[in-house]
């Protein structure tokens, strides 16, 4: 798992010239019985109204699927930050979308490549995305994105590393279904939670 935050439009909240108070955050997925389930407690700070940055535990919960669960196993570190190059702008030029780059690095993942080879590996993504709200819909505001992230993980990390660093344009996450002939994940359609608390 990867902090949902590295979408949001803002960075945390804090000061012009300082810090700002931590928000932390629970989050729960229930990825379907090959992947398990996936729990990750979170703190984030806001630094002088434009950086955030924080740290993610993941904790995994096997699945129970026999032929494939065993391929994730234990949790991960995550360390993220992002720098809100251009703040979306509600006033006159109500138009101009967020725009912010940031990173997501990973630690002791043992997932899919870590368990076949028995160590841990690192990787992680470096992104640049703009995300736009629009508030004129009745029902509810709808947030949309468009970036460009260079990422060695596999799938967020949750099925490991990557050969290499490769490019991808993203638009909005999708768990992961069939990923070859004869095996599917079973992680779509699937319950998430997640509560964060601004302190």
């Amino acid at each position: 798992m990867t902090s949902k935050r590295v979408l949001l439009l803002t960075a945390a909240a804090s000061p012009e010239k300082g810090i700002g108070k931590p928000i932390v955050a629970y989050h729960f997925l229930n990825a379907g019985s090959v992947l398990g389930n996936f729990h990750t407690t979170s703190v984030t700070v806001g630094l002088v109204k434009r950086v955030e940055f924080g740290y993610t535990r993941t904790f995994h919960q096997d699945g129970s699927t026999a032929s494939l669960s065993s391929l994730w196993s234990g949790g991960f570190n995550i360390v993220h930050a992002k720098l809100n190059l251009v703040a979306e702008n509600a006033g006159k030029n109500h138009w101009v979308p967020a725009i912010s780059t940031g990173f997501v690095a990973r630690t002791q993942v043992r997932h899919v490549s870590g368990t076949l080879a028995n160590q841990d590996y690192n990787n992680a993504d470096f992104y640049a995305v703009a995300s736009k709200t629009i508030t004129q819909t009745k029902a509810v505001p709808i947030v949309l994105n468009l970036g460009y992230k260079a990422t060695n993980a596999s799938v967020f990390g949750l099925a490991g590393n990557a050969p290499a660093y490769q490019g991808r344009l993203f638009g909005a996450a999708q768990a992961a279904g069939k990923i070859m002939p004869g095996v599917d994940l079973k992680a779509r359609h699937q319950f998430a939670l997640g509560i964060s608390y601004g302190i």
